[in-house]
């Protein structure tokens, strides 16, 4: 991999604008207005190329965006739908890998990388933008995502089978299965290698045994008429070969004469699908079952190059087809070498620095929203290379080379490096080579000339199973030392399009069979191993030095709420559509349960692996998506169970944050993010530096739960008149229940509703002052406890905060090991009886009462409270109360108090028409005078 190479164009831009505007003022003088007029265009033509060198803010414009499909790149990868395109052609014709092409003169082609197949060729218009990454393109808040479907008119088009086989055509014989198997081809009979990009043209390349294939698709016109070209530079043929072109299911004859197919359509034989070979080649044709045309390839040792032309039209133009399809191959572009770079310019952004005033600070490094291609950039990961130089991965597809992250962030040099992906959420770099993670597989980028741009778009591996379900994302990629990677793929919810027939299980459909897991895919791509199953949507957390894979999931149906897994082999985590096995095993507990109005949507992990993070060295970092911001993760692994707890980094997120890597270089943690599910942040995106500025950390840095109570370590000296107090702290904790719902209320031990309040019959602290031992009557295994306290450090700053935790196994703790003597545990016995005697707390209903539930409780992230709906899951806030609801079944009622009650408690009851289930219920989370004041503030709302 080459080093990225960028002219000194500010410099320059700099001195020609300087010289140029001295010179028209003497010019005017001397020649008058004319000459100005001249000049000032020259002007413009001279620093025209630097238009977009330097952009200091991230404030994304929806307005000034391109399309979505850029016309100078050969295609855009995608998912097709084409079972309903018309009489003659095949109805099992659905494809989650495709690659779309534009070809010319409005033609254009879907070709399936699973299957090696032309799944349709068609003209007019193109695909519709309707996929995730798509239609949320410009619309940054929307999801209604669908299935891309025809509008133009289909030409040419295969069945659900293999493109290519050895010694015979296979075909389906016209039987649909109910569901495609969402697999490649297995690899030793046939496996696509990937693209080469040479301008607007591609060449793909794949293998069919031991035979290379080189394919340029292309389209050509004569008269009114569009044909279809498939040149083929086919190499080592051992055993014959068959390619299937074309399916039409509805001919009345068919004949073969010489090189040329033909099947007539129609009761009068006026429509005919002609498939032909140019070039002298030993290639020869087929008509089976009067339906299919094969191209037969014959053993041969060397080198052959030929052209598969292809036309559906009126049979009066066959002459004149026949004349047209007499082309002279010609070699391929010399693609091996790399073609011309489709993206020159480097844009220039300057970064923010954040002011010092807290140890932890987000530096904001500013994206390339104005750049020459009007292209969005929404960050979705990020990775670096040796040197401190990254490489990004957008939502929409693309990849962006970063230099000049030095510790000012004044002159950062972006270059766009590759495109045409498929809702890529992962990257790295592994010896200087780009690795991609998007819904074709793992792709790897090669710069073949060193010009800054991919020109080769390798499959590393597409060995994953992978449906057209919307939600089953690549989720993510993380790379091992010894050169095998872990990834994670979404849960196939039934909130995407329904391309597969709904499960067993509420919530999801049946996707591909491996949706929902954890895999590892070898050194060589070409096999994966099943780690993990039963998830729901995965992202992981990898130590390169210790091994440790971490993940997280997402609440929702069958996941009570967010958690946090130590990933082993054979673990099963609770997720019945996803379980993927029989065998009834067990549901591994998680490290930690954090709550929904804390967590709500976890994204990915990072492990702080360097020396110049201070304390957060060697820590686990867990990304939210819905808060959002960053938590550290605690590991108590002394108890018989590993437990864990987290608390939240206190900075400024303008964004989601999703993933983050740290730079080799400072070691500093970056931290991407992108908008659109429904997060507390309305920024669009960001890519942050969670920096350490060398000021004093507050901040938790160990925990331990057992028998005894709790011990919680922190960074910074504690003032141990406040330690002491026992006043200082509030402790609650809570079960909840895993059920096929949307996420679980919360629910004492006993089974009953609610949350259990916990007194702490004394604290100490430890000798070094950093550590406070809680003893708390009645400790048991429970899913979620919550430690609230108020704290003075030594140093007079206030330490007012939460941290959240699950005790998987309570066992005793040896104190003395962690500097507590002389600890009275007599208290614990004379405090116990306090908690079956809580007196009731007073409490008053009121409407602002509710207004700070609706912020606690993560509400705002979901329902407006005025009459926004984009980016929110849920219906506006605003004049809810008295309104007709009308639900997805037709049923209709008045939003009375009733019923808001109702939507409070149950909420997966009644789903109001045009949303989706994606709340979780509060029963026992919030009390009947929260429910009350929440109802008082909705009510409010209507004024």
């Amino acid at each position: 991999m080459r080093r990225f190479r960028y002219p000194p164009t500010f410099g320059l831009d700099l001195l020609i604008r300087s010289y140029m505007s001295q010179f028209v003022k003497n010019q005017v003088r001397k020649w008058g207005v004319v000459s100005v007029v001249v000049l000032s265009l020259a002007t413009v033509l001279l620093t025209s190329y630097t238009k977009y060198q330097h952009i200091a803010s991230d404030q994304p414009d929806s307005s000034r965006l391109a399309a979505f499909v850029e016309p100078g790149f050969p295609y855009i990868s995608t998912s097709v739908d084409a079972r309903k395109i018309g009489a003659g052609f095949p109805t099992d014709n659905q494809a989650a890998r495709t690659l779309a092409l534009q070809l010319g003169d409005s033609a254009y082609v879907c070709f399936d990388t699973d299957q090696l197949r032309w799944s349709v060729a068609w003209t007019g218009k193109f695909l519709p933008m309707v996929l995730m990454a798509q239609i949320s393109y410009k619309n940054f808040f929307n999801k209604n995502n669908a299935i891309a479907r025809l509008t133009g008119e289909p030409k040419i088009a295969t069945g659900n089978y293999a493109g290519w086989t050895i010694g015979k055509p296979l075909f389906r014989n016209g039987k649909q299965e109910n569901e495609p198997t969402w697999k490649a081809l297995p690899a030793d009979q046939a496996r696509w290698n990937g693209s080469y990009v040479v301008g607007s043209e591609a060449i793909l390349h794949y293998t069919v045994g031991n035979s290379k294939i080189y394919e340029l698709p292309g389209s050509f016109k004569f008269g009114d008429q569009t044909v279809f070209r498939r040149k083929l530079r086919v190499e080592s043929v051992e055993k014959e070969l068959y390619m299937i072109a074309a399916e039409v299911s509805n001919g009345s004859t068919g004949e073969v004469k010489g090189k040329t197919a033909y099947i007539y359509q129609g009761a009068n034989k006026d429509s005919v699908t002609a498939i032909s070979i140019a070039g002298k080649v030993g290639w020869s044709l087929e008509i089976n079952e009067n339906k299919y045309v094969t191209v037969k390839f014959p053993p041969a040792a060397k080198q052959s190059l030929g052209i598969i032309v292809m036309w559906k039209g009126p049979a009066k133009s066959l002459k004149a087809f026949e004349k047209a399809a007499r082309l002279r191959p010609e070699q391929l572009p010399d693609f091996e070498k790399g073609g011309p770079a489709a993206w020159k310019e480097t844009i220039t952004t300057t970064g923010k620095l954040s002011p010092d005033t807290a140890a932890f600070v987000t530096d904001q490094l500013t994206l390339p929203l104005n750049n020459p291609w009007k292209r969005n950039v929404r960050v979705a990961d990020i990775a670096f290379f040796p040197d401190g130089r990254a490489a990004v991965v957008t939502f929409e597809g693309d990849v962006w080379t970063v230099e000049g992250i030095d510790k000012n962030l004044q002159n950062i040099k972006w270059r766009r490096f590759a495109s045409g992906l498929h809702e890529p959420l992962s990257i790295e770099v592994v010896k200087d080579f780009i690795y991609v993670f998007d819904r074709n597989g793992i792709v790897k980028l090669h710069d073949l000339n060193n010009d800054g741009n991919a020109d080769y778009y390798e499959n590393f591996s597409n060995v994953m199973s992978q449906s057209a379900e919307s939600r089953e994302w690549a989720a993510d990629l993380v790379y091992t030392p010894d050169g095998s990677f872990y990834v994670a793929k979404g849960g196939s919810l039934s909130n995407g399009p329904g391309m597969t027939a709904a499960t067993s299980g509420k919530g999801f459909r049946t996707g591909s069979d491996q949706n929902g897991t954890i895999l590892k895919i070898s050194v060589d791509g070409k096999k994966s191993e099943v780690i993990a199953t039963g998830l729901r949507g995965p992202y992981l957390g990898y130590n390169p030095k210790t091994g440790v894979l971490t993940a997280t999931d997402q609440q929702g149906n069958f996941v009570p709420s967010t958690p946090i897994y130590v990933i082993k082999k054979g673990d099963y985590y609770g997720v019945i559509p996803t379980a993927h096995r029989t065998d009834n095993p067990e549901i591994a507990p998680p490290l930690t349960w954090i709550p929904h109005g804390v967590d709500r949507s976890s994204l990915g992990q990072a492990w702080v692996t360097g020396n110049k993070m201070g304390p957060l060295n060697g820590s686990l970092i867990h990304f939210s998506f819905g808060t959002p911001g960053l938590f550290r993760v605690l590991i108590d692994s002394t108890s018989r169970i590993m437990q864990g707890g987290v608390s939240y980094i206190n900075a400024n997120y303008p964004a989601p944050t999703s993933k983050g890597a740290l730079n080799p270089v400072d070691e500093q943690l970056y931290v991407t993010g992108f908008n659109l599910w429904g997060s507390a942040s309305v920024g669009i995106s960001s890519l942050l530096r969670l920096r350490y500025t060398g000021k004093p950390s507050y901040l938790p840095n160990q925990f331990h739960a057992g028998n005894q109570g709790i011990i919680i370590g922190f960074d910074s000296e504690i003032d141990k008149t406040s330690a002491l107090n026992a006043a200082n702290f509030d402790i609650k904790r809570y079960n909840y229940k895993r059920t096929e719902e949307y996420g679980s209320g919360h629910f004492k031990l006993d089974g009953s509703t609610g949350e259990e309040l916990l007194p702490v019959a004394g604290s100490y602290i430890s000798a070094d002052g950093k550590k406070i031992l809680l003893l708390v009557p009645d400790m048991k295994e429970v899913m979620q406890m919550e430690v609230g306290y108020k704290l003075n450090a030594k140093d007079g700053r206030k330490m007012n905060d939460h941290f959240y935790f699950t005790v998987n196994s309570s066992d005793d703790m040896d104190l003395k090991k962690y500097g507590f003597e002389n600890v009275d545990l007599a208290l614990l016995t004379s405090k116990k009886a306090e908690i079956a005697t809580q007196p009731a707390k007073t409490e008053i209903a009121s409407a602002e009462k509710g207004q700070e539930i609706f912020q606690k409780m993560a509400c705002a992230g979901c329902h407006s409270p005025g009459t926004k709906t984009d980016g929110m899951y849920g219906p506006p806030f605003k004049n809810l109360y008295k309104s007709e609801r009308i639900f997805d079944d037709g049923t209709k009622v008045v939003a009375d108090e009733k019923y808001l009650r109702e939507s409070i408690l149950e909420p997966s009851k009644r789903i109001v028409k045009g949303y989706n289930e994606e709340m979780p219920s509060f029963v026992g989370v919030l009390t009947d005078t929260d429910i009350e004041s929440v109802i008082l503030y909705i009510k409010a709302l209507k004024k």
